[in-house]
């Protein structure tokens, strides 16, 4: 009974040894940290170092160049030499781009100037268009009076086309009427734009037929002055008095497809005689009379 209680008796000096044991392990991986991190560190001081005589030794050497480039200025400026070997102007290296970089690059630089450059091709592109579609007549009708019935008619310029003569040798007969409802009321000849209209055509040559009535000849057109004397012309015609044509009781409602109602008493044809103008010159003049005369002389005895 003595000996199995011995046996059970915890013995002091293996304890002991067992902490020594777990004590020695404990300290050894301690230490090799350690060792570990001071050699860590060993290395990182170095790399600093290095890296600090790096640096020193390129601030030592580009000081140095600055001091030498000094003195060479120096030297330049009081004529000891002509030509530093030190102070070299350094040449941006070209850079090469391909052919697609290169209209990349110009679009770029260039995309303001080129929006407005294209901007105007566009603008002038359109007025070209305008003007070479735009129909070119052989004969051209002022109409200065007011009269809706007679402007709006549809058969208006296609019955004087079929009178015309293609005197621009187009292969096409076109006769345009240009409708200017002139009036004695300024607030409607200023809405309308009429003087500005009257400005334009009656200074230029390119029409010297006109449709108008007594407003017409009393605030626009002196006749003596302005219109050719039609009774010299065609003294033996009914309609005929002195510078008009009168249009009241001739075919000419009838040929534009309206009531005769619609035409006035004192509504007329008549020519402009040739005169010098400010947008135009007596010889331009004439050369329309000559053209245009030929198809109103169709239309007055047309309509008698």
């Amino acid at each position: 009974m003595k000996d199995k209680d011995k046996t059970n008796i915890p013995d002091p000096d293996s304890e002991d040894k067992k902490l020594d044991i777990q004590k020695s392990v404990f300290q050894v991986n301690k230490e090799l940290r350690q060792q570990q991190e001071d050699k860590l560190k060993k290395q990182q001081e170095e790399l600093e170092r290095q890296y600090a005589e790096r640096e020193k030794k390129k601030r030592e050497e580009y000081e140095k160049q600055l001091q030498n480039e000094r003195i060479e200025l120096m030297r330049m400026k009081q004529g000891l030499i002509d030509e530093s070997e030190t102070i070299k102007e350094e040449q941006p290296e070209e850079i090469k781009l391909s052919l697609p970089k290169k209209i990349g690059n110009f679009f770029f630089h260039n995309k303001w100037w080129l929006g407005i450059g294209a901007f105007f091709v566009f603008l002038i592109s359109f007025l070209l268009y305008d003007l070479l579609s735009k129909p070119n007549p052989d004969m051209v009708i002022l109409m200065l009076c007011p009269n809706e019935s007679i402007s709006s008619s549809v058969y208006l310029e296609s019955y004087f086309s079929e009178l015309g003569i293609d005197s621009n040798n187009n292969g096409k007969v076109l006769v345009s009427v240009y409708y200017i409802p002139y009036s004695d009321d300024e607030y409607q000849n200023y809405t309308k734009g009429v003087t500005n209209k009257l400005t334009t055509f009656l200074n230029n040559a390119d029409g010297v037929v006109i449709i108008g009535d007594k407003t017409t000849v009393t605030d626009l057109l002196v006749p003596e002055e302005s219109l050719v004397d039609l009774s010299k012309i065609y003294p033996d015609n009914p309609h005929v008095k002195d510078y008009y044509f009168y249009l009241k009781d001739t075919d000419f409602a009838q040929r534009l497809g309206i009531p005769d109602s619609e035409i006035p008493d004192d509504l007329y044809f008549a020519i402009r005689k040739p005169k010098d103008l400010i947008n135009s010159s007596k010889e331009d003049m004439q050369a329309t009379y000559d053209k245009d005369f030929p198809v109103f002389n169709k239309i007055v005895n047309d309509l008698t």
